[in-house]
C-alpha cells in the first residue's frame, strides 16, 4: 500500500513539474513573440481621446500589410525599429492634419502591461515589447492592441485563431488567450507569472 501511495505522489509531482514547465515555456513564448501597440493620449479630454484614435488608426493601417508578411517577431521588431522615424512622422502628420499642435514620440521598448481583455481574446499581464506612441504630455487614457501578430484587426474568434496559428502559437497558448474550456487555469498561471514579471520590472 505504501508503494502505491509513493508511486501516486511521484506521478503527481512529475505531472505538476511538467505542467509548470509548459506554462513557463508559454510565458516565455508570449514575452518573446508579441509586439504590443500602446498609444497614450495627451489628456482625457474628448478632443485628445479622438486624436488618439486617429493616430492609432493611421499607425495600424500603415503596419498591417507589412506585419502580416513578417515570418517572426524578430523580423517584425527589426522592421519597426528601422521605420520608427517614418511612424513618428506619420503620427505627427495625422495630428497636424487634425489641427492639433501636439507632437508624438514613437519608440520601441519593453513595457509592463496589466491583464488586458479584447473582444475575442485576453492577454495576461507581463513585460512585452511595445511600439509606444506618446502624444503631447502623455497623460491621457491609453489604447492597446497587438501589431505582431496582427491581432488589432482580428474581429472574430476565427480570425484570432487563424492569425495565432499563422504566427506559430501553440494550441495551449491559443486556447489560453481565447478562453477555451480547459485552459482557464493555464491562463491564470500565465497571468500570475506576468504579474511577477511586472513586480520586478
Amino acid at each position: 500500500m505504501k508503494k502505491i501511495v509513493k508511486l501516486g505522489l511521484l506521478l503527481l509531482l512529475l505531472y505538476t513539474a511538467f505542467q509548470a514547465g509548459t506554462v513557463l515555456s508559454d510565458r516565455q513564448y508570449l514575452d518573446e513573440n508579441l509586439i504590443r501597440l500602446h498609444v497614450v493620449a495627451n489628456s482625457d479630454s474628448d478632443a485628445d481621446q479622438a486624436l488618439k484614435l486617429q493616430v492609432r488608426d493611421a499607425i495600424v493601417e500603415s503596419l498591417q500589410a507589412a506585419m502580416a508578411q513578417m515570418p517572426d517577431a524578430d523580423t517584425a521588431k527589426a522592421y519597426i525599429q528601422e521605420n520608427l522615424a517614418q511612424l513618428q512622422a506619420l503620427a505627427n502628420r495625422t495630428l497636424q492634419d487634425a489641427g492639433s499642435g501636439d507632437t508624438a514620440v514613437v519608440t520601441l521598448e519593453k513595457e509592463a502591461f496589466s491583464t488586458r481583455q479584447y473582444d475575442t481574446f485576453t492577454l495576461p499581464a507581463g513585460v512585452y515589447e511595445a511600439l509606444r506612441v506618446t502624444i503631447g504630455e502623455g497623460e491621457g487614457e491609453n489604447w492597446w492592441c497587438v501589431v505582431f501578430p496582427t491581432l488589432c484587426v482580428s474581429a472574430t474568434s476565427e480570425g484570432f485563431a487563424d492569425t495565432a496559428a499563422g504566427a506559430g502559437f501553440s494550441d495551449s497558448v491559443t486556447g489560453s488567450l481565447s478562453g477555451e474550456d480547459g485552459y482557464e487555469i493555464r491562463f491564470f498561471l500565465l497571468d500570475c507569472l506576468g504579474w511577477l514579471e511586472n513586480l520586478f520590472w
